[in-house]
């Protein structure tokens, strides 16, 4: 059994977590609900999300079960949260006690700031990578929709935490799963436009790189 715990606060970009969301439960279903994925927040209140969405957390930091992965999200309201000492003192103690700890966007600010990022490689939102760099004790990579350094998993914004999310179950319930959990949930990104666009290739690489390790 997998226990996801997402963080919720003010500000939060919808889809940093409710795209990984969708595949934690996804894989839980494949799995026969063997798997558990919850909402936390500091307080049980109705959380605005940074579009407008109101979520309601199913636990607070007091009260949620053990978790192997926290996920973190990014947003407007990382810029608040970076100041708030009870989210940042939980993220580093829940982060401690989880297998893996994980971000999309500028989630990384959070794990920079809570500590479980400094002097790790990160991805981050491309708008914010000189900002997070400048913070200092962190390297951000800026070529990979996801980074993981070892237990700690971190994405680009917003729709990167799918590719994430779906190299997370991977790792923990093998290839396969993670390909069935892609399949269900049919996520197979063709962007309208795409073509209209130079794509970079990697050096050395007959493709751009996703991932790194």
């Amino acid at each position: 059994m997998t226990a996801y715990g997402l963080l919720l606060f003010e500000g939060a970009e919808e889809l940093d977590f409710v795209g990984p969301w969708e595949v934690f439960t996804a894989s839980a279903v494949i799995r026969d609900h063997q798997d558990t994925t919850v909402l936390i927040a500091e307080r049980s209140d109705v959380v605005r999300c940074n579009k407008g969405m109101r979520v309601l957390p199913d636990h607070t930091f007091d009260d949620h079960p053990p978790l192997d992965v926290l996920l973190v999200p990014g947003g407007n309201g990382t810029r608040t949260q970076v100041s708030n000492p009870v989210l940042l003192e939980w993220v580093r103690s829940t982060s401690a006690q989880a297998t893996w700890t994980t971000s999309v966007c500028t989630g990384a600010l959070l794990l920079h700031e809570a500590g479980p990022a400094r002097g790790r490689r990160v991805a981050t939102h491309h708008a914010f990578e000189d900002t997070l760099e400048a913070r200092g004790d962190i390297t951000v990579v800026r070529d990979a929709r996801y980074v993981a350094d070892g237990h700690l998993v971190t994405s680009q914004g917003v729709s990167a935490g799918i590719d994430m999310a779906l190299w997370l179950i991977g790792e923990l319930h093998g290839r396969d799963h993670a390909r069935a959990v892609r399949r269900y949930i049919q996520y197979e990104p063709a962007p309208p436009y795409l073509a209209d666009e130079p794509q970079p290739i990697a050096e050395g690489e007959g493709t751009w790189p996703t991932s790194s390790s």
